[in-house]
């Protein structure tokens, strides 16, 4: 090419840039693709490594466990919740908090549904799953700040947890000899209770506890214990210490017919209303006169009778109907001195087949005599304004019991109710295992006093794991000393310092005027086995499965509104 052409391509380059020595691939001339393009959809998140996603997770984590931490105790404060209903909640019951707050954050989700794992298997302890694996992941983030990796942070952990769930049964300072015995199950209760109700604690463990033995199998029959055999009533007006158990069902309606009350009643239950019978298919009654519009009236009114006699002549003086009862139907019932009592809930109706054993017949017919049940007293009665039919079981053989709690307030009721509920689940728990720990963060410090000893013998860098799994131990008694008012630091000198005395069994006094110690077993103060058991091993399994995470990616949300959720209708569905 001439020189011109040269000088309008390349400037003023000299030669050795005009004709280069080494050709120049066509791959180098191509168009740059920037590397910010992703594979994935546009709006995806994408988050990577340490900074971005371990301390990230770690510290939404740590957020949710400040939330339910100063809950913790009997001496926790509440927490006041209005969900996307604006319904009002009013509680210090971890499970309740958690389940009403909407969390969008994916690993603060892992936490929480260890905790609800918890609430099924034990049915108490959500709290302290919290704020230990919230601990356990505070303590990784130093570890990993220090420069050591995940996976030694994960495999000292869990190395920890086995040791610590080894060590748990060594720890146990109580059995309950029996079951059914009243004054000795209360005592082991008594502080699950207190701290969901403290002051009520003693009351509520009495009531509770005669409505679980009222309703535990034989011990012939080898049937496991129900919860759901432990009904509850809230009914409002009073006080709590108004509340009082019943043996057998209440429900909160009022009787239909004139008949107040039935002694040894025979109970015949129908699923549908109790009214005339309606054809099948439709038809055309042609009437040429008033006398056959008399007669045909007439013969309705004798078929519902008749119907009504066949059922009083098996014996059957209650009558539970699962919708209307028809003003017809209502005289002859009167009439024969049948009670009648409507329940709109299928729920309801199956839980009163159970108790007082009769079989639900979808029809209007004479029941035989294998399908009436039988309850020793029917009435209804008034709770302040409110009135209640009772279905009352006097014997031993009673399937159901009923507390009925009384408040001033709906949120005090519901409040009771959940502390009753978690009372009852401790008390499935003692029917497997009748073994309990101290409490008042007593085992926590023993655990720690020892796994401290076993990590100092580990030659890895596991061991700063281990140590730092026996430190986030304190975070019990530490949250206890908080949420009482106390120096934390105080009461944690004084436990290691009673531990390493030989007493095991020290653990926190909320009731001291001053930091103070106490042997946990001499106040009956005790955990149950089970609650511990569960709450370490979930814990850890979260805390572990946060930090195996190393990237996040989070695919943008689809629009437009959400889908109704689909699950039961009812609470009770299973």
């Amino acid at each position: 090419p001439s020189s011109s052409t040269c000088s309008f391509f390349c400037g003023n380059l000299t030669a050795s840039h005009v004709f280069p020595e080494k050709t120049v691939p066509l791959a180098a001339m191509a168009l740059h693709i920037p590397k910010s393009m992703s594979m994935m959809k546009e709006g995806t998140q994408h988050y990577a490594g340490l900074e971005e996603a371990v301390y990230r997770n770690i510290e939404a984590c740590k957020q949710i466990t400040q939330i339910v931490r100063t809950s913790f105790g009997p001496n926790g404060m509440n927490k006041m919740i209005v969900n996307h209903l604006d319904k009002l909640f009013v509680t210090s019951d971890a499970a309740t908090i958690i389940r009403e707050l909407e969390v969008e954050h994916p690993a603060a989700k892992l936490l929480i549904f260890a905790s609800q794992q918890q609430e099924q298997e034990v049915g108490d302890g959500t709290n302290l799953v919290m704020i230990l694996a919230g601990k356990l992941l505070e303590k990784a983030e130093y570890l990993l700040r220090m420069g050591l990796s995940p996976s030694e942070v994960v495999e000292g952990y869990e190395q920890a947890a086995a040791k610590a769930l080894e060590l748990l049964p060594e720890l146990c300072c109580y059995t309950l000899k029996d079951y059914r015995n009243m004054e000795e199950v209360t005592k082991a209760l008594r502080p699950v209770c207190s701290s969901k109700q403290h002051g009520f604690e003693d009351f509520l463990t009495n009531l509770v506890v005669q409505a679980c033995i009222d309703v535990t199998p034989k011990e012939e029959t080898r049937r496991p214990f129900n919860v759901d055999n432990v009904r509850v009533c809230k009914v409002l007006g009073s006080g709590v210490l108004a509340s009082s158990v019943v043996r057998g069902m209440v429900f909160k309606r009022s009787l239909e017919g004139s008949v107040p009350q039935i002694h040894e009643a025979k109970i015949a239950v129908y699923t549908c209303a109790f009214d005339s019978m309606q054809t099948e298919t439709k038809g055309t009654v042609l009437l040429k006169s008033a006398k056959e519009l008399k007669e045909f009236s007439r013969g309705e009114e004798d078929l519902l009778e008749a119907q009504i006699v066949a059922i009083r002549d098996t014996g059957c003086n209650v009558v539970v109907s699962g919708g209307k009862v028809g003003d017809m139907a209502q005289h002859f019932l009167n009439k024969y001195n049948i009670l009648v009592v409507r329940l709109t809930s299928k729920w309801d109706l199956r839980r009163l087949c159970r108790a007082v054993g009769a079989t639900a017949l979808p029809r209007i017919c004479p029941p035989a005599q294998n399908e009436l049940g039988h309850c020793d007293e029917v009435v209804t009665e008034e709770l302040g304004d409110t009135a209640i039919s009772i279905f009352r079981q006097k014997d031993d053989a009673s399937q159901l019991s009923t507390v009925i709690i009384r408040g001033s307030t709906e949120n005090i009721m519901d409040d009771v109710e959940r502390a009753v509920d978690d009372t009852v689940n401790v008390f499935k728990a003692v029917t497997k295992d009748q073994r309990f720990l101290p409490g008042g963060g007593a085992t926590e410090i023993e655990l720690a006093h020892r796994l401290s000893e076993h990590g100092s013998k580990c030659a890895g860098l596991e061991q700063y794991a281990i140590n730092s799994f026996a430190e986030a131990l304190e975070v019990v008694p530490q949250t206890l000393a908080e949420n009482s008012g106390f120096k934390a630091q105080d009461i944690i000198s004084k436990l290691y310092a009673a531990h390493a005395n030989g007493q095991p069994n020290a653990g926190f006094d909320n009731e001291a005027a001053e930091a103070e110690v106490r042997d946990m077993k001499e106040a009956h103060i005790l955990d149950h086995y089970l609650t511990k058991y569960w709450a370490i091993k979930f814990a850890t399994n979260a805390a572990t499965t946060v930090l195996r995470v190393d990237q996040i990616i989070m695919a943008k949300k689809a629009g437009g509104p959400k889908p109704p959720p689909q699950g039961p209708m009812d609470g009770d569905d299973d």
